[in-house]
């Protein structure tokens, strides 16, 4: 059996790579930390170009109605680059919890941006006062909501708030809507693990100690070793989970949350990692590693944190 993605997934991830690459995205998340969106909204807009905000809306809304696996693709890179904004809701969550309602089409066209708040797991909606549409999903119904008190987040550029109905709900399949927003998150941890690994191997090559290129140092060639297993263990787990959805697999949640699990140990083991190999340095504000420590950081809780996912794991085993 062949496990590995398709030439067409391929050069999907390589079309988001090529646009992403060419974006100032460290300089976006900073503006977007201040409260400027607009550099963001750009990378947005080129990520509807690409069919990324599509994915998941019905092709009745001319969206694309693609499988999970595609959405994990294009996931996993927007994670790698660190894109600004509800990356999670808005292209994994709310098509699902629209699903039929035609706002979808403007979530698969770009033209609006969507949070969402999902209690007990995920109390807050993230960017909730640059959204488009704010949701609230509560007692297997989602309606629109009013963002309120906004509260501090380990990443500056993730504006929590508190947020309240106000207006008509409707039925939506919650409990799917959730295994999208894990499922999504994990994704993303995996690209921020992969992109904090290969900002350490490449500084490990040009940080020298003692007059000696640390990365000829066998304890740190074992310690991004240890890294580059970690992602490469969490990486077909997500796959494995994004499949269990496509089918409706009974075990999706518990596969949903192994993923989640290991996702995050492989982001926080790859942030211990890039902090020890690049010194004082990493510890700085100006240099770009920190903005992915922080999003890994913020990740690790969004839609269930380990504890509760691992406590989920177990109640199915």
């Amino acid at each position: 059996m062949n496990f590995e993605i398709d030439e067409q997934q391929r050069d999907f991830a390589a079309s988001i790579d090529a646009a992403l690459g060419a974006a100032n995205i460290p300089d976006a998340v900073r503006a977007w930390a201040a409260g400027d969106t607009a550099p963001g909204r750009k990378i947005w807009a080129q990520l509807s170009d690409l069919g990324v905000t599509a994915l998941m809306v019905s092709e009745q809304f001319d969206g694309i109605d693609a499988h999970p696996v595609d959405l994990v693709v294009a996931l996993e890179r927007l994670g790698r680059w660190n894109v600004p904004g509800p990356v999670t809701e808005s292209i994994a969550v709310a098509p699902i919890l629209l699903a039929d309602d035609e706002r979808s089409g403007a979530l698969a066209a770009g033209e609006v941006v969507a949070t969402v708040a999902a209690p007990p797991q995920v109390p807050r909606a993230v960017d909730a006062d640059t959204a488009g549409l704010v949701l609230l999903v509560a007692d297997g119904a989602v309606g629109e909501a009013t963002p309120g008190e906004r509260h501090a987040s380990v990443d500056p550029a993730r504006h929590l708030f508190e947020v309240t109905a106000s207006g008509d709900t409707h039925p939506a399949d919650v409990a799917r809507a959730f295994e999208f927003g894990a499922l999504a998150t994990a994704a993303q941890l995996v690209g921020a693990a992969q992109a904090m690994l290969d900002a350490s191997v490449s500084y490990a090559k040009q940080r020298s100690q003692f007059g000696t290129v640390i990365g000829t140092y066998q304890a740190i060639k074992h310690k991004l070793a240890d890294v580059l297993i970690a992602v490469e263990m969490a990486r077909p787990l997500v796959y494995g989970a994004a499949l269990a959805l496509a089918d409706g697999s009974p075990d999706t949640a518990r596969d949903v949350s192994a993923a989640k699990v290991a996702a995050t140990d492989a982001a926080l083991l790859a942030a211990r990692s890039a902090l020890q190999t690049h010194g004082a340095i990493g510890y700085t504000q100006e240099h770009d590693l920190s903005l992915l420590l922080l999003r890994a950081q913020a990740l690790r809780s969004a839609w269930g944190d380990p504890t509760w996912h691992r406590r989920r794991v177990l109640e199915a085993l």
